[in-house]
């Protein structure tokens, strides 16, 4: 594993430029002993072999570190900010940017603990660092649907190349009461790999075919809620704004909480 990470900066097509502050970055919070996990294009490529150009370096980070983590990014030079209360923070160098993730857009899959018990140790830039768990890049990945950007991709990649070695009963448990769009993409991943269909456990999909076939011999939920919003803000505003659906109540508040960038 360690070899292939030694790679990532000649297949990802990383600028001189660029690397030379990411490497800053990496360093910095090294040093200063903040935790933090890589992901994004760099963890895909580590995780799943999948190789492409990225213009920038996601970290993530436990919400709690998050002030923390961009201290250190602004003693180093960088210029930083919180642009989401829900999960975002950024740190600038020229044009050049890192995200500081600590949860998914829709406040769901938050960095804890888990994340760093279970991630994998690597190189990126020649500096050590641990990479984020296929488990929970999943968790993270299953939520993103907007228009510009889809990441069922990325699902698919993971559990291709990792679906014999995942912990199946975490990533159930991740995903809790939002098992739908677990299963969802469990279903297109045997549409989309035929012959791969046994790296998803039998048992995963018949505990979810199960609470399927419950849900369809129980009544339907009294409340209009349209869950829409948490894979993709935009393309349900229709339902929120014109046909009467709501968000649940716990939900709402996160959705709504004030916000910049991506």
């Amino acid at each position: 594993m360690g070899a292939r990470t030694d790679r990532l900066r000649d297949r990802l097509a990383i600028a001189p430029n660029n690397v030379a502050v990411y490497e800053r970055a990496l360093r910095a919070l090294s040093e200063r002993g903040d935790p933090f996990l890589v992901g994004g294009a760099w963890g895909m490529a580590e995780l799943a072999g999948v190789w492409r150009h990225t213009k920038d370096l996601d970290l993530f980070v436990l919400p709690e570190s998050v002030d923390q983590v961009l201290g250190t990014l602004t003693d180093a030079g960088f210029r930083t900010e919180v642009l989401s209360p829900v999960w975002l923070g950024k740190a600038w160098y020229d044009e050049l940017f890192i995200d500081i993730i600590f949860s998914s857009g829709n406040g769901i899959a938050t960095v804890d603990d888990l994340w760093f018990q279970y991630s994998t140790a690597g190189t990126v830039l020649e500096v050590p660092v641990q990479f984020c768990p296929a488990e929970e890049t999943i968790w993270s990945k299953a939520w993103i649907m907007e228009r510009e950007r889809y990441d069922g991709a990325d699902v698919a990649h993971l559990i291709r190349a990792a679906g014999p070695r995942l912990d199946w009963r975490r990533l159930l448990d991740r995903f809790g009461p939002h098992w739908r769009v677990l299963f969802g993409h469990l279903v297109l991943f045997g549409y989309v790999y035929p012959s791969e269909r046994s790296r998803v456990p039998a048992w995963v999909m018949l505990e979810l075919s199960q609470r399927l076939q419950e849900e369809l011999g129980a009544a339907p939920p009294r409340e209009k809620h349209c869950l829409g919003p948490l894979l993709s803000k935009q393309q349900y505003l229709c339902d929120i704004d014109r046909w009467g659906y709501t968000v649940p109540a716990d939900l709402a508040e996160i959705l709504n909480a004030p916000r910049r960038g991506r």
